[in-house]
């Protein structure tokens, strides 16, 4: 139970802050709950035979095989936004009133140190076991990059899709955080304008399953010596909480394609409101009739933009989901009035059904435009969703003619070979489009690979492949390679800038994995791709997208190893002494669970609750499976598939060989970190059909699993907690009316038992209150405690901001920590408030808490790596 004890922490403030609204902000992508695709895939191929489902594994069989080693495409998509929104929709502003609100709350501890500071090797050789991901070429990885801008004097701007704005003034590397003081830190776009100006473009617009609004347009006047802030903002509340996908500058106006609309803003006056140039279905905008119709936000996404460089009135827009409506099409300004363009435009197709996520690119001279078109009408295919490549010569009114499709593609040296999951299968996630300054014909296009054309897309390089594994020179044995690989870019493209320093120019790109540069013409290897890609993740930039974090003593006897699951970056270990991180598995990460005693004693969940577990820390240099000390024992339901995408799982507080995980059923194994099978698990529980776990607590046997049903999203939302024993008896669910009268009636992320009491638990409640979310029994408060195993709750959450909460840590002294979307909050013993726990950790997603042996509590945020702060 909770006592008078303290952490040892600086004191906390008097009363409890005032609850304080204010103007909106950032809040969870909407557009992530339509028609899904999981961007989240391994990143290599195997067929081998598995007990669970495949994972990052770079061999077993040929590459390119047909499995393709592809998840389903269906399953992730809706999860991490489903879980902020559910029961309902999700008004714009409640971020921002909640940042508002934390900008007023007293500060209680020390100050948090970062600390994965350190380069992360994805090639470390030193995991290069049978199913690491190691080699397939990337380097050094931090996490999403999705805006880019350089100049010509060496200044390099990347912005992270939730670890905000960083520069470099070397052409790459050595970087500093300058968008620290923003209440958003998701990147929709960078750019540049004609005056040198950098423009943020706030809210990722990928609508992918882990994306964020943002809070608007900022505007940096001195970027090669400024910091952003609050200030910067161009207009007033009318971006907030949506997303930016492009900034495009047109004569003397620039445009915002975000998705609530088309906006513009004069480049000359920065005072004053942005206007909305068009929406196509106006009446699902926020005040408006159809605001609360969870399609909503998918109503009026607009992708991008450009103009005839001989009239610049002459506008042409590319709007439309990305999964398809009625309104999808290019859209274009006449009279005053903006109409769809229903009349040819060549190759580039103008009906709804086929128009999708576009990017447009001009040459500098005006004399060519290209585009990236996704075919809605694919968006299941496990091929590929690319309608085509195509080019227009002197005006973006056409005709235009079809460049390249995926098959074209795939023939021009992709990795993506198969009968699946080829170039352009993530069209709708993976686009940009850069023209060299200096030569119309050259350009440079990003899918899942980058490629390059020096004669106007006739023909094709692929100058970045999605991996290694596919090609003659790699081998899982050395002695078995026909040659050297060349490094390439991680997977994923989301953009891309052309600069230069000392007069030599270079392309910068954004991936899943970060920033990479090349000279702007550089050396191809024999095989056609680029044998001069860089990475430019030195560690300076931590941008990592973590899910999870487990800290364990280093087996040397010295310091701990610190270990993360990742979004599409595997698993991360960091050991005492070391220089760099290293990879020990590939693929997306999930929770992770580290034994204490032995930091090398390592659980990771793939995806949908495959679990292995390696005892060596994953550093074994095999060739041989029958060797291998990677060991995939996943639980039944990650056998079948009944379990979410990041599934959760973990270990009895008092007994760490007892193991806890949750799909449809609760299955418990008692071996530890010595299973090595699925029979090792016992099904003790199922929580019924359609009904999935969310979080799992088990202390001396007791466990807790809160579960969702109804598809976990606003369509037939349900939820629950199950309770019972880890020998199966006891089992019952709990009395939660879905009117919220108990607790919300809202996604329940995180349970905590107190160690020294299994009647005493807290439940943590993601979403926002019913001030915001429209959803039947939506409730209030984020933390409720239960002292009768959960026939009674208590609503705790007092002066907490109103923001999805996300995982609880009992501190060794009773206080609570709480991690949220925006930070950290403490609730000391014997308290009714609650403040911002310790200084200096970024605003950011922090997903998961965890006490380290080492006196330590860790942070994983989904944006800005892992964090520690020392307590007593």
């Amino acid at each position: 139970m909770r006592t008078a004890s303290r952490l040892g922490l600086l004191p906390i403030g008097a009363a409890c802050a005032a609850l304080a609204l204010a103007l909106t902000g950032p809040q969870a992508s909407a557009a992530s709950i339509g028609a899904a695709q999981n961007h989240n895939r391994p990143h290599a191929i195997s067929t081998a035979p598995s007990t669970g489902h495949i994972r990052a594994s770079a061999i077993g069989g040929p590459p390119g095989s047909d499995d393709g080693g592809v998840d389903d495409p269906n399953q992730a998509d809706n999860e991490y936004f489903a879980a902020r929104s559910a029961p309902g929709v999700v008004a714009p502003g409640a971020y921002g009133a909640a940042w508002q609100q934390m900008q007023s709350m007293s500060h209680y501890g020390p100050t948090w140190k970062p600390v994965t500071t350190t380069p992360y090797n994805s090639d470390d050789p030193r995991y290069r076991d049978y199913d690491s991901n190691s080699s397939g070429g990337a380097g050094n990885v931090t996490g999403r990059i999705t805006g880019l801008a350089a100049d010509n004097s060496g200044h390099v701007y990347a912005g992270a899709a939730n670890g905000g704005v960083w520069r470099s003034s070397t052409g790459g590397g050595n970087w500093t955080p300058i968008s620290n003081a923003l209440p958003a830190e998701s990147t929709g776009d960078l750019e540049l304008d004609a005056a040198g100006r950098l423009w943020y473009a706030t809210g990722e617009a990928n609508t992918a399953s882990d994306t964020f609004t943002g809070s608007g347009v900022y505007v940096l006047s001195h970027p090669a010596n400024g910091t952003f802030s609050t200030r910067d903002r161009v207009g007033g509340s009318e971006l907030e909480s949506t997303s930016i996908r492009k900034i495009r500058f047109i004569g003397d106006t620039v445009y915002a394609a975000t998705t609530r609309g088309l906006y513009s803003h004069s480049l000359n006056d920065l005072r004053g409101a942005w206007k909305l140039e068009f929406a196509p279905n106006p009446s699902y905008l926020p005040g408006q009739s159809q605001a609360t119709d969870p399609a909503a936000p998918y109503k009026n996404i607009v992708n991008d933009i450009t103009a005839d460089p001989k009239d610049p009135t002459k506008l042409i827009a590319a709007i439309g989901w990305r999964s398809g409506d009625t309104y999808n099409g290019f859209y274009t300004k006449s009279g005053g009035t903006w109409t769809r363009i229903t009349t040819s435009l060549g190759d580039l197709p103008t009906t709804p059904a086929n128009v999708g996520a576009v990017t447009f690119a001009r040459s500098a001279d005006g004399s060519k435009f290209y585009a990236i078109n996704q075919d809605p009408t694919k968006i299941t295919s496990a091929q590929s969703t690319l309608g085509g490549v195509y080019v227009s010569n002197g005006t973006p009114f056409g005709p235009w003619t079809l460049l390249a499709d995926s098959p074209k593609l795939e023939a021009d040296g992709s990795a993506e070979t198969g009968a699946t999951y080829n170039p352009g299968v993530q069209a709708w996630y993976n686009q940009f489009l850069q023209v060299d300054p200096n030569d119309p014909n050259h350009v440079y296009m990003g899918l899942e690979e980058v490629y390059e054309s020096h004669d106007a897309g006739a023909t094709w390089n692929t100058v970045g492949p999605y991996w290694n594994f596919t090609y003659p020179c790699w081998s899982i044995d050395p002695t078995k390679q026909t040659g050297t690989c060349s490094p390439t870019t991680h997977s994923d493209q989301h953009a891309v800038a052309i600069g230069s320093m000392g007069g030599k120019s270079y392309v910068v790109v954004g991936n899943d994995g970060g920033a990479y540069k090349r000279p702007v013409n550089g050396v191809l290897d024999a095989g056609g791709h680029a044998a001069d890609w860089q990475s430019l993740n030195d560690g300076t930039i931590d941008t990592l997208q973590y899910y999870s974090v487990g800290v364990g003593a280093d087996p040397s006897g010295k310091g701990v190893a610190v270990s993360g699951g990742l979004q599409d970056n595997g698993q991360s270990i960091l050991r005492n002494g070391d220089s760099v991180m290293g990879s020990n598995f590939g693929g997306d990460g999930g929770d992770t669970l580290v034994d204490p005693k032995n930091g090398c004693n390592i659980a990771e969940e793939y995806t949908n609750e495959s679990i292995w577990v390696t005892n060596d820390c994953g550093q074994n240099v095999s060739t041989d499976p029958s060797t291998a000390t990677e060991y995939n024992v996943p639980p039944n339901d990650g056998v079948n598939g009944t379990a979410r995408f990041t599934a959760p799982f973990t270990a009895d507080t008092k007994n760490s060989n007892t193991w806890v995980a949750g799909g449809q059923h609760i299955a418990v194994q008692t071996k530890g970190y010595a299973i090595r099978s699925t029979s090792d698990w016992t099904d003790v529980y199922d929580l019924g059909a359609g009904n999935d776990a969310s979080a799992v607590a088990d202390s001396g046997g007791k466990i807790y699993a809160a579960w969702c049903g109804g598809g976990c999203n606003s369509v037939g939302f349900s939820r629950g907690i199950a309770v019972g024993n880890a020998d199966g008896t006891g089992w019952h669910q709990l009395n939660l009316p879905a009117d919220g009268s108990v607790l919300p009636n809202r996604y329940l992320s995180s349970i905590a038992i107190d160690p020294s009491d299994s009647n005493h638990v807290y439940v943590a409640v993601s979403g926002f209150s019913r001030k915001w979310t429209e959803g039947p029994g939506a409730a209030v408060g984020h933390i409720f405690e239960s002292h009768d195993g959960g026939t009674t709750w208590k609503d705790i959450s007092a002066n907490l901001p109103d923001v999805p909460a996300d995982s609880i840590q009992i501190m060794p002294h009773g206080g609570i920590a709480l991690a949220t979307d925006l930070g950290v909050f403490y609730q000391a013993p014997h308290s009714t408030c609650w403040s911002v726990l310790g200084n200096g950790l970024p605003t950011n997603a922090t997903l998961q808490l965890e006490l380290g042996p080492d006196g330590y509590l860790y942070a994983a945020t989904h944006g800005r790596g892992i964090w520690k702060m020392r307590v007593s």
